[in-house]
């Protein structure tokens, strides 16, 4: 490869990057309140999480459209992070998006972290759960107000607590 076939491509894969972080608002404003980290092993996380927990919320799996108990969930609760049990949704902010997963139109404050997912080519963004980083789902902006975003959601990264 010549240099300048590098740097061209350094250049380009370096403002993509910013344009898809400015587009896909993935330098959201700092939570107000710092969560501290949880970290395990592999091992550690798959002594408490089921097989399919595990390949969700460590390793991004996707689970089946249509195969989530809480995506037809309509009690009054909290939806909480499967893997360390934070609050990251009420049953307020979730909406029936006809799509096959748990959705939402928001979060609570500071409960998740996003990232620019490339593995399907195109930009999406990702967000993980702040305190263990278990991967939850993607955000798209086809959402209904007050916000338009649609955070979509696997029913296995999460746990529902009837209020």
């Amino acid at each position: 490869m010549n240099r300048r076939h590098f740097l061209v491509t350094t250049l380009g894969a370096t403002v993509f990057t910013v344009l898809a972080s400015r587009t896909f608002g993935l330098n959201p404003p700092a939570p107000e309140k710092k969560i501290k980290k949880i970290v395990k092993t592999d091992e550690e996380w798959r002594s408490l999480l089921t097989p399919q927990q595990f390949k969700v919320l460590r390793h991004a799996a996707t689970e089946p459209a249509f195969s989530s108990p809480l995506n037809d969930e309509k009690r009054d609760g909290m939806y909480v992070c499967a893997g360390c049990a934070l609050p990251l949704f009420t049953s307020e902010m979730k909406f029936n998006s006809g799509t096959g997963w748990p959705s939402f139109f928001t979060t609570l404050p500071g409960a998740v972290e996003t990232s620019l997912d490339l593995k399907l080519i195109y930009p999406r963004r990702e967000y993980h759960c702040a305190r263990c980083g278990g991967h939850q789902g993607h955000v798209f902006k086809d959402g209904p107000q007050p916000t338009g975003e649609r955070w979509c959601n696997n029913g296995l990264a999460l746990k529902f607590i009837q209020a």
